[in-house]
């Protein structure tokens, strides 16, 4: 006689969530892309977590509605100084997702503060055995201001940590650069 599966599932069950980071320094459009991509009818099993640095957020506006599939850390950067916060938010989801107080997803997405290191980040999630348990790293995905980002690569350390990481680059607002600073900017 074949078992009988309960329709829930259960923390057994229940596979790894897969971490995508998306990083930029500050003004690159990492808000914009975000908003554009949970738009998208493939990411609808997608929970968000938004960084902010600063005591008051205000990427969650720019993202429109925060709901129980948004988290937003409003202690500051996600660096080295808030690792227990970033460990925290990640169980506290996780704990949601299992006990059906959030839609079950698939994927986070976790959107870092213009000034973030993203390698701190990945360590934390990859050196933590409770959250290897229930979360993988995905990809880091950099969006590059192409109005600034060449001028922010040479004075700002910062967003060469996140391009230096990156597994995909975005370049933003190709729009409003000439092309010799498109050019220059893209991989090659």
């Amino acid at each position: 006689m074949p078992a009988i599966v309960d329709d829930a599932m259960t923390a057994e069950t229940l596979p790894p969530v897969t971490v995508n980071i998306l990083t930029g320094f500050l003004g690159s459009g990492k808000t914009s892309l975000l908003k554009r991509l949970i738009a998208q009818p493939d990411l609808k099993d997608s929970a968000v977590l938004i960084n902010e640095f600063g005591e008051v957020g205000i990427d969650h506006f720019l993202v429109e509605e925060v709901d129980e599939d948004v988290v937003l850390l409003k202690s500051g950067c996600i660096c080295c100084t808030i690792r227990g916060d970033l460990k925290d938010a990640l169980l506290d989801l996780h704990e949601r997702r299992e006990t059906g107080r959030v839609p079950a997803f698939t994927r986070l997405i976790l959107e870092t503060t213009g000034l973030a290191d993203p390698a701190p980040i990945v360590a934390t999630l990859v050196a933590d055995p409770t959250l290897r348990h229930h979360f993988r790293m995905g990809n880091i995905v950099t969006v590059v201001d192409a109005v600034n980002g060449a001028e922010n690569l040479d004075n700002f350390q910062e967003s060469v940590r996140q391009v230096a990481v990156a597994d995909r680059l975005i370049l933003s607002k190709v729009d409003l650069a000439d092309t010799g600073t498109i050019d220059f900017l893209k991989p090659g």
